[in-house]
């Protein structure tokens, strides 16, 4: 027979597990996606801009656009305002870029330099009125790679 000692502990023990549980699973940011808005905010950061915050909803939103693209094996941004909208993220603007890479092209470093030199992503990356940021990193089956990391980052601001 356990002791009401040792059901105490056992019963703060469980306790801590779950709420343990809860606080990892509550839609922070995977290492990968820290990894993103980190290397982001240094791009920012060496052109004198803003460093941008993670919003949650930004990221629910780029995390599903990312599984919807892994699941369909597509990289495309649809209506990704609307999609925004439809998440409760608050603009007025919105930007979105997304990647794909494997292996060393899959790093957080290799993906910001990619769209370092795309004009367009370059110019959501430095865009003084942004923001706000979500990040969706997801890695599956892509376009015939396995280990494919799908990107979806959400911009948002003025």
């Amino acid at each position: 027979m356990l002791s009401k000692q040792q059901l105490g502990v056992g019963f703060v023990m469980v306790f801590s597990a779950l709420l343990l549980v809860g606080t990892v699973s509550a839609a922070g940011p995977s290492q990968r996606e820290a990894s993103l808005l980190s290397v982001v905010n240094g791009v920012r950061a060496d052109h004198d801009l803003k460093p941008l915050a993670a919003d949650q909803r930004l990221a629910r939103a780029a995390r599903g656009h990312s599984a919807t693209m892994l699941r369909r094996d597509i990289l495309t941004h649809g209506s990704f305002g609307a999609r925004l909208r439809r998440s409760g993220a608050l603009g007025p603007r919105f930007g979105e870029n997304l990647a794909w890479g494997t292996g060393r092209h899959a790093s957080a470093t290799a993906i910001v330099g990619a769209w370092l030199r795309s004009p367009g992503h370059r110019a959501n990356l430095l865009r003084a009125g942004f923001r706000r940021i979500g990040v969706g990193a997801l890695a599956g089956r892509f376009a015939g790679y396995s280990g494919a990391v799908v990107v979806t980052a959400a911009f948002a601001g003025r």
